[in-house]
């Protein structure tokens, strides 16, 4: 009689859990970082719960071991490695677009102002006194020389920008080893099996997962769950032992990330902060670059210009001034003293700057310049959308495994119901056949 004590006694304690854990599931299905739950259940031993032992008597029951989370560890660990991927080739997709918007005609108009430029001095050349022609070649002098302060006004923002957007992802990814920490003190604390511990080891890999797509890490657990968090380039200790070790940021005068941690460079080559480096490193090469064109190009126009006459009778003056795109002006000249003549001829000068333009004039190396940062985004596009696929298959491989999935749940949800009521008929008949026993005597 015992024995079928025993067997429903152990019957609605396993299987109130059970349903208990399967209704946990369903209300977290959407909750991010969560892993499926279910129970552990095994045999009771012998005599262990028994209200009334005979040791003769081999019992039956059931006993809850504790939570299980539904991990796959290497799933896990493939998951992350490929969301950093992503997470760097996405954020410097995402900077290497506003670029490509920073340098294209529709921003700063250099493009088509160059155009004019050579435009109008074709046209001076048929009509070299024309005051109108001698205008609009002045204005397009201007208009390009605004354009490269647009586009290098662009850059310089573009590059307080990383340099923010990098201090703020530094700062939560501290943030987020500090927070991982608390959760290696409540693991070491927490009973093994328990709701609590799988409560933390879900708080633990979503740390874990933020972690990993902001820069490489990698983690070893101890016995409690507990994570010693490394960097994946350096082996530098990040998280450990009651050690938090947080990282720095530098950012140069050219605007250039890099990262540090406890004064020594920290080598990153995947994740959001990744991404951020390499996307200051281009706009700093875009912002020397554009100087270089900016002051070659005036230099040519001035030399030009300068060789001239105009229709004063004096010697051309230079077109622009300025040491950089950021400081590229137009002179302050008037339409006479445009010059367009040369000693033996009226339209000389404009007949030789027309010869400028080819294969190595500025208009052609900015249109060079222009195809090559079109071809650095579409490569920059390309690996982005391979990184994704191949984090998407990852994480749907890893939410093959720990994902809720509802129709499962349902089905163990009356599982576990039918077995609670029969583990409760069976406590039900233990009674009955008792009072029948004892009603007989």
């Amino acid at each position: 009689m015992s024995d079928l004590l025993s067997i429903g006694y152990t019957g609605l304690r396993a299987y109130s859990r059970a349903l208990s854990t399967v209704g946990d599931n369903i209300a977290n299905a959407q909750t991010p970082g969560y892993a499926r739950r279910r129970l552990d259940l095994g045999e009771v031993p012998a005599g262990s719960n028994m209200v009334l032992y005979r040791g003769s008597v081999t019992p039956g029951g059931v006993d809850v071991k504790g939570v299980v989370r539904s991990v796959d560890q290497w799933l896990i660990n493939d998951a992350r490695i490929s969301s950093g991927d992503s997470e760097r080739a996405a954020t410097k997709l995402e900077w290497m677009n506003r670029v490509e918007s920073a340098l294209s005609d529709d921003t700063n108009g250099i493009k088509t102002a160059l155009t004019k430029l050579y435009t109008t001095a074709d046209q001076l050349t048929a009509d070299p006194s024309n005051p109108t022609l001698r205008a609009q070649f002045l204005q397009a002098a201007s208009d390009v020389a605004a354009g490269f302060q647009t586009a290098a006004n662009r850059l310089s923002s573009l590059s307080d920008g990383t340099a923010g957007a990098a201090t703020a992802e530094v700062s939560q990814f501290n943030t987020n080893l500090n927070a991982l920490e608390q959760i290696n003190v409540g693991l070491r604390k927490a009973r093994d099996g328990s709701t609590n511990q799988a409560a933390l080891l879900d708080e633990r890999d979503r740390l874990l997962d933020q972690l990993s797509s902001q820069a490489g890490v990698s983690a070893t657990f101890d016995t409690h769950g507990a994570v010693t968090l490394r960097a994946t380039g350096s082996g530098d200790l990040l998280v450990g032992g009651g050690v938090v070790t947080p990282i720095g940021m530098a950012t140069a005068a050219d605007g250039r990330v890099s990262y540090t941690i406890g004064g020594a460079p920290f080598p990153n080559a995947t994740g959001s902060l990744a991404g951020f480096a390499e996307a200051s490193n281009h706009i700093a090469d875009q912002r020397a670059g554009l100087d270089t064109m900016a002051t070659q190009f005036a230099g040519q126009l001035n030399t030009a210009h300068q060789a001239g006459i105009d229709a004063n009778g004096n010697p051309g003056q230079a077109l622009f001034a300025g040491t950089s795109a950021a400081t590229l002006t137009a002179s302050p000249l008037t339409a006479s003293q445009v010059a367009a003549a040369t000693p033996t001829s009226t339209n000389g000068n404009m007949l030789a700057l027309g010869t400028m333009r080819g294969a190595n004039d500025p208009e052609a190396k900015w249109s060079g310049h222009l195809a090559g940062q079109a071809q650095t985004t579409a490569s920059a596009r390309a690996q982005d959308a391979a990184a994704t696929t191949r984090a998407d298959g990852a994480a749907a491989a890893r939410d093959s495994v720990s994902e809720v999935n509802l129709d499962n749940e349902a089905a163990e949800l009356l599982r576990f119901q039918q077995a609670y009521s029969a583990a409760a008929r069976t406590i039900q008949v233990a009674r009955e056949t008792m009072q029948t026993l004892l009603s007989s005597i």
